[in-house]
């Protein structure tokens, strides 16, 4: 009897108010709807959302961070590393469309579930590389030094490199090498776990961002869309981090003597363990998957009340429980209490939230979050260009930027052979470099001119160092040591220069971002939000994501100075850039493909004033607004109009 009249209770709280006599049936009834209000708020969604956007973030900074890394496990050049990083775009462009438009037709929470399931599949794949290939082997001219049982009396100058080098091992067996080299095209696989991790990504956005915009205030969709985007910029940060600690570990890490590696972190020939990240990653995306399986597949749209009904007392409230039951569980998020995780986060975070708190508080229109975006855009594309003012100088590297006796050479005009080496049977595909007191970085200790050495692995120093004696030293010290000289202080205090015009560049630009993405969205009908959103990342990974990873690593690799050698003699991974080259070929083309797309903004926006002004006509007096504002709440105090109006101000503007 019991049983029943619970259940009774349960279907008819739904529509009928509940008895006054709650004694008996609110401690059995209060913790139920709790439980449910807790699995179906927008809330919930909000923060799965947000993690799941953190989580995808994440991913793929820690491929950025992790790229270089890769190119030189593989032996790979910058192109086809482009190729790689371009593949998530591809996996994204190969189901986008579809899912954008048919995913909102069904269970949006769970089909985000299944993307996330996808994604750590793929990351967990791009790591499987790692566990199949042999031990790293970089190429280094030490070997045949050090293989000798003795600290002292070897000669690296009077050795023959083009036999005890790279190519000993394939004169000895001239098949295996070139048999094993079939390994290095595991980076395929490396490709296809990041195109998986494409198609996974490809549902959060499009189907989170309308599921959102659905059922939260048209007031408060901005802000709620600011703080996704504020949480998610924590994933790039944590990515990084986690990106910088996994490459200053070595590769093998735990698998071979870390003693016997001569090189270091700074060393260009330094692989880290950068599958390391991926596994952490697939396993955070994997629990990002968890709270959609129990998300329903549509909510109450919140409400719209006015101000004195938000701050009403308790009491007010349980008096119609049944009607503002709805309403408790979804009030939209305090600014104030989001912006004490917000205050450490980095400018591009603080930009964004910013921009949605800004387009909520002064109620911009459409007309006025785009010219406040483009606005912004262009301001923080002025301030870029003092990029190309802020740059460090060339490596010091003999033969390659500076003849043996320190003077400057020209691009590409390389001499590795001097009268200080004329002598010394020296390979020039080798890169082992070691540094002098006289600040010059010479390629091996050979082509240095050295004739003996001492101590093992990183501690090795070589004496004797003919080339050294050109240009001499402050110390008079002929002997060099393992690894490329540092650059001047000067740099160090350039690249801070550089941090902050990038930081308030980021800034400006993160700013506008929030009202354009919301113009994106409330300029279509409500039913056609995700296939909006979905076209917009089409647009993006179709003419952007994909070509240009592989078009700025082919210029990329055309400011390359010296090539790494693989056991085959194949030409492998850069070792070292032209530093002016390179500045001006990556800034150059990001300004180039920027600056003419201001005028493609111009015209957008000359077409949604013309279209919005001809929609409504008619200016609103507060503020100054030039059409209806997009926070449907500007132009009236009654909650009778918003809820009569909503449906009229969704249509699309264009």
């Amino acid at each position: 009897m019991t049983v029943e009249t619970d259940s009774n209770a349960n279907h008819s709280n739904l529509e009928v108010e509940p008895p006054q006599p709650l004694e008996d049936g609110a401690i059995k009834q209060v913790p139920v709807k709790k439980k449910t209000s807790c699995c179906t708020g927008l809330k919930v969604f909000l923060a799965a959302l947000s993690f799941s956007y953190l989580c995808k973030t994440l991913s793929g900074t820690i491929m950025k961070s992790s790229i270089t890394q890769i190119e030189r496990r593989f032996d790979i050049p910058s192109s086809v590393a482009g190729l790689i990083d371009g593949s998530f775009e591809i996996g994204n462009l190969l189901v986008l469309a579809f899912v954008s438009y048919f995913g909102a037709k069904f269970h949006r929470p769970k089909i985000i579930a299944l993307g996330c399931c996808i994604m750590s599949a793929g990351s967990i794949l791009t790591a499987m590389p790692h566990f199949f290939m042999g031990y790293y082997k970089y190429e280094t001219a030490s070997h045949a030094v050090l293989s000798v049982n003795s600290t002292s009396s070897l000669s690296p100058c009077s050795v023959d490199q083009n036999v005890t080098g790279v190519s000993e091992t394939l004169l000895e067996h001239p098949d295996s090498d070139c048999v094993k080299e079939a390994s290095s095209y595991m980076w395929i696989y490396v490709l296809l776990g990041n195109l998986l991790r494409g198609i996974g990504e490809t549902p959060i956005t499009p189907l989170g961002i309308s599921y959102l915009d659905d059922f939260a205030k048209e007031e408060d969709a901005p802000l709620y869309i600011a703080c996704l985007h504020t949480i998610a910029m924590m994933g790039p940060i944590i990515g990084y981090l986690l990106g910088s600690l996994c490459a200053s570990l070595y590769v093998d890490i735990g698998f071979v003597d870390l003693g016997s590696i001569t090189i270091t972190p700074k060393d260009s020939r330094w692989v880290g363990a950068w599958w390391l990240g991926f596994i952490i990653a697939g396993i955070i995306n994997l629990i990002a998957a968890i709270p959609f399986c129990f998300l329903p597949k549509s909510l109450k749209k919140q409400e719209e009340e006015n101000n004195d009904k938000i701050s009403s007392d308790l009491s007010k409230i349980k008096e119609d429980q049944s009607k503002h039951r709805e309403s408790e569980n979804h009030q939209p998020v305090k600014w104030s209490v989001t912006s004490k995780g917000v205050t450490a986060l980095p400018a591009v975070s603080i930009g964004i939230f910013l921009g949605g708190l800004i387009m909520k508080k002064y109620k911009m229109s459409m007309i006025g979050a785009t010219k406040f975006g483009f606005g912004m855009s262009l301001t923080a594309f002025l301030i870029t260009l003092s990029h190309f003012f802020v740059g460090c100088e060339n490596h010091v590297v003999a033969g390659l930027t500076v003849s043996y006796d320190g003077k400057p050479v020209a691009h590409h005009e390389t001499a590795l052979f001097s009268v200080c080496n004329s002598d010394c049977k020296c390979a020039t595909n080798q890169w082992d470099p070691v540094c002098g007191d006289n600040g010059i970085t010479y390629m091996s200790a050979c082509l240095a001119g050295c004739k003996a050495s001492t101590g093992h692995g990183k501690n090795t120093v070589y004496h004797n160092c003919s080339c050294m004696e050109i240009t001499g030293s402050q110390s008079g010290n002929t002997s060099v040591i393992l690894g490329q000289c540092p650059k001047s202080r000067d740099c160090s205090r350039k690249f801070i220069y550089y941090t902050v015009i990038q930081v308030i560049s980021a800034f400006f630009y993160a700013l506008g971002g929030t009202p354009l993405y919301m113009v994106m969205v409330r300029c279509v009908h409500s039913e056609l939000k995700s296939l909006a959103v979905g076209l917009y990342t089409l647009i993006m990974r179709a003419l952007a994501g994909i070509p240009a990873p592989i078009y700025f690593g082919a210029l990329i690799d055309r400011t390359c100075l010296k090539w790494g050698s693989g056991s085959c003699g194949q030409r492998g991974a850069c070792r070292i850039y032209d530093s002016d080259a390179y500045r001006y070929t990556y800034l150059g083309l990001i300004a180039g493909f920027r600056l003419p797309s201001y005028f493609l903004a111009f015209l957008f926006y000359t077409m949604v004033k013309k279209q919005y002004q001809a929609r409504g006509p008619k200016s609103t007096e507060n503020g100054g607004q030039e059409s209806v504002p997009m926070n449907k709440e500007a132009n009236s105090k009654s909650s009778e109009y918003l809820s009569g109006s909503s449906d009229v101000e969704k249509e699309s503007c264009i």
